[in-house]
């Protein structure tokens, strides 16, 4: 009789069970219910072989025409840069002229370790006395930054092209940091 009473409890607890399942297994995507083969007996592989959705062909394997989409291709950027630089005030930078797409502008990356905001003046120099300046504010910290100057169309190669970035205090004063140029000579002459 025990054994009789086991087995009722357990048909009863599963077959309360199901609707449980189905709401853990949460709506059904294609929007079929059960009767239509999808759902709950779906989930648990109960559905009729006949009526399940055909699956989608497998992609073609070396052919050319098939190509997998992938990320844009970027547009070639050259750089033309001078030494890394550090002064013993706690600045650190590099200065470099970047062409591409037919543009150019220049680009100074910095870390600011002194313990004060700084300001820094990045200037592009170009031919026939172009000049681009912007100014840039440099937070006190540890983290790199970079200063750019707007893309201007280019103007003749860019060898004729450098570029100055000069950190100061910005106070009355401005006493000069650094200065990091695209150009500069590596210390040591090297």
């Amino acid at each position: 009789m025990n054994l009789r009473l086991i087995g009722i409890g357990a048909g009863v607890l599963i077959i309360l069970s199901l609707p449980l399942a189905g709401a853990i297994a949460g709506p059904d995507p294609a929007g079929q219910d059960d009767a239509k083969g999808g759902g709950l007996l779906s989930t648990l592989g109960l559905t009729d072989p006949s009526r399940r959705a055909p699956a989608s062909p497998p992609p073609a394997g070396p052919d050319p025409a098939y190509r997998q989409p992938g990320p844009p291709e970027q547009p070639r950027t050259d750089a033309t840069c001078g030494p890394e630089l550090s002064s013993p005030h706690g600045v650190e930078a590099q200065t470099c002229v970047l062409v591409g797409e037919g543009r150019t502008w220049g680009r100074s990356y910095y870390r600011n370790t002194s313990g004060r905001p700084l300001e820094a003046v990045l200037t592009l120099m170009g031919p026939a006395g172009r000049t681009v300046q912007i100014r840039c504010a440099v937070g006190a910290g540890d983290e790199p930054g970079l200063c750019e100057t707007p893309r201007e169309v280019s103007a003749g190669a860019p060898d004729n092209y450098s570029a100055v970035a000069e950190f100061a205090v910005p106070d009355d004063e401005g006493a000069l940091l650094l200065r990091s140029g695209s150009n500069s000579p590596a210390p040591g002459g090297r």
